[in-house]
Protein backbone atom coordinates (compact mmCIF):
# COMPACT_ATOMS: atom_id res chain seq x y z
CA UNK A 1 0.00 0.00 0.00
CA UNK A 2 1.22 3.56 -0.53
CA UNK A 3 0.28 7.01 0.76
CA UNK A 4 0.66 10.45 -0.57
CA UNK A 5 0.90 13.12 2.45
CA UNK A 6 1.15 16.50 1.61
CA UNK A 7 1.87 19.68 4.02
CA UNK A 8 1.73 23.81 3.20
CA UNK A 9 -0.84 24.61 2.24
CA UNK A 10 -2.44 27.92 3.46
CA UNK A 11 -3.41 31.45 3.22
CA UNK A 12 -1.11 33.55 1.50
CA UNK A 13 -1.12 37.21 0.08
CA UNK A 14 -1.16 38.17 -3.54
CA UNK A 15 2.74 37.97 -4.33
CA UNK A 16 3.69 36.31 -1.62
CA UNK A 17 4.99 32.18 -1.39
CA UNK A 18 4.49 28.73 -0.24
CA UNK A 19 5.80 26.02 -0.52
CA UNK A 20 4.16 22.47 -1.01
CA UNK A 21 5.47 18.95 0.09
CA UNK A 22 4.35 15.58 -1.04
CA UNK A 23 6.23 12.77 0.65
CA UNK A 24 5.48 9.01 -0.60
CA UNK A 25 5.54 6.19 1.54
CA UNK A 26 4.83 2.44 1.80
CA UNK A 27 6.07 -0.67 0.09
CA UNK A 28 7.20 1.74 -3.00
CA UNK A 29 9.71 -0.11 -5.60
CA UNK A 30 10.38 2.81 -7.92
CA UNK A 31 8.60 6.29 -8.54
CA UNK A 32 8.70 7.34 -12.20
CA UNK A 33 7.00 10.58 -12.41
CA UNK A 34 5.57 12.86 -9.35
CA UNK A 35 3.52 15.75 -9.93
CA UNK A 36 1.03 18.66 -8.35
CA UNK A 37 -2.33 19.30 -10.15
CA UNK A 38 -4.96 21.55 -8.78
CA UNK A 39 -8.99 21.78 -8.89
CA UNK A 40 -10.35 25.28 -8.34
CA UNK A 41 -14.41 25.71 -8.01
CA UNK A 42 -16.35 25.11 -10.42
CA UNK A 43 -13.47 23.83 -12.39
CA UNK A 44 -11.93 20.98 -13.77
CA UNK A 45 -8.76 19.68 -12.09
CA UNK A 46 -5.62 20.54 -14.04
CA UNK A 47 -1.83 19.88 -14.00
CA UNK A 48 0.42 22.59 -12.48
CA UNK A 49 3.78 20.55 -12.54
CA UNK A 50 5.21 17.52 -13.43
CA UNK A 51 8.94 15.80 -12.17
CA UNK A 52 10.30 12.43 -13.65
CA UNK A 53 13.05 10.61 -12.21
CA UNK A 54 15.66 11.74 -14.30
CA UNK A 55 14.66 15.36 -13.02
CA UNK A 56 12.75 16.73 -16.71
CA UNK A 57 10.13 19.20 -15.82
CA UNK A 58 7.01 20.33 -17.24
CA UNK A 59 4.92 23.09 -15.95
CA UNK A 60 1.50 24.56 -17.05
CA UNK A 61 1.94 27.58 -18.92
CA UNK A 62 -0.05 29.88 -16.20
CA UNK A 63 2.63 29.18 -13.59
CA UNK A 64 5.98 29.46 -15.60
CA UNK A 65 8.54 31.80 -14.02
CA UNK A 66 6.78 31.68 -10.61
CA UNK A 67 6.54 27.62 -9.72
CA UNK A 68 9.76 25.48 -9.24
CA UNK A 69 8.90 21.63 -8.53
CA UNK A 70 11.56 19.87 -7.43
CA UNK A 71 12.04 16.09 -5.77
CA UNK A 72 14.35 14.30 -3.20
CA UNK A 73 14.42 11.24 -4.62
CA UNK A 74 16.06 9.66 -1.41
CA UNK A 75 13.28 11.06 0.53
CA UNK A 76 10.48 10.10 -2.10
CA UNK A 77 9.64 13.75 -1.90
CA UNK A 78 7.84 16.25 -4.26
CA UNK A 79 7.48 19.99 -3.62
CA UNK A 80 6.59 22.59 -5.38
CA UNK A 81 7.75 25.91 -4.67
CA UNK A 82 5.34 28.65 -5.48
CA UNK A 83 6.13 32.58 -5.80
CA UNK A 84 4.05 35.41 -6.87
CA UNK A 85 0.82 34.04 -6.33
CA UNK A 86 -2.12 35.25 -7.61
CA UNK A 87 -6.00 34.90 -6.34
CA UNK A 88 -6.24 32.75 -9.39
CA UNK A 89 -3.72 30.45 -8.02
CA UNK A 90 -6.49 29.84 -5.39
CA UNK A 91 -7.26 26.02 -5.76
CA UNK A 92 -6.82 22.60 -3.48
CA UNK A 93 -3.81 21.06 -4.47
CA UNK A 94 -3.38 17.40 -5.37
CA UNK A 95 -0.14 15.31 -5.25
CA UNK A 96 0.10 12.92 -8.43
CA UNK A 97 2.47 10.15 -8.56
CA UNK A 98 3.21 6.96 -10.86
CA UNK A 99 5.31 4.46 -8.51
CA UNK A 100 5.82 0.67 -8.85
CA UNK A 101 5.02 -0.97 -5.61
CA UNK A 102 7.25 -4.12 -4.61
CA UNK A 103 4.14 -6.30 -5.86
CA UNK A 104 3.32 -4.68 -8.72
CA UNK A 105 5.04 -5.05 -12.52
CA UNK A 106 4.35 -1.79 -13.90
CA UNK A 107 3.57 2.07 -12.40
CA UNK A 108 0.31 2.62 -10.49
CA UNK A 109 -1.51 6.44 -10.20
CA UNK A 110 -1.32 7.31 -6.50
CA UNK A 111 -3.21 11.08 -5.44
CA UNK A 112 -2.68 12.81 -1.84
CA UNK A 113 -6.01 14.12 -0.27
CA UNK A 114 -5.30 17.83 -1.14
CA UNK A 115 -4.16 20.63 0.34
CA UNK A 116 -6.14 24.36 0.02
CA UNK A 117 -4.09 27.28 -1.54
CA UNK A 118 -5.92 30.22 -1.17
CA UNK A 119 -4.70 33.44 -2.22
CA UNK A 120 -6.34 36.36 -0.71
CA UNK A 121 -6.03 40.10 0.86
Amino acid sequence: QVQLVESGGGLVQPGGSLRLSCAASGSIFSIYVMGWYRQAPGKQRELVAAIISGGKTNYADSVKGRFTISRDNAKNTVYLQMNSLKPEDTAVYYCNAHIRTIATIGPIEYWGQGTLVTVSE
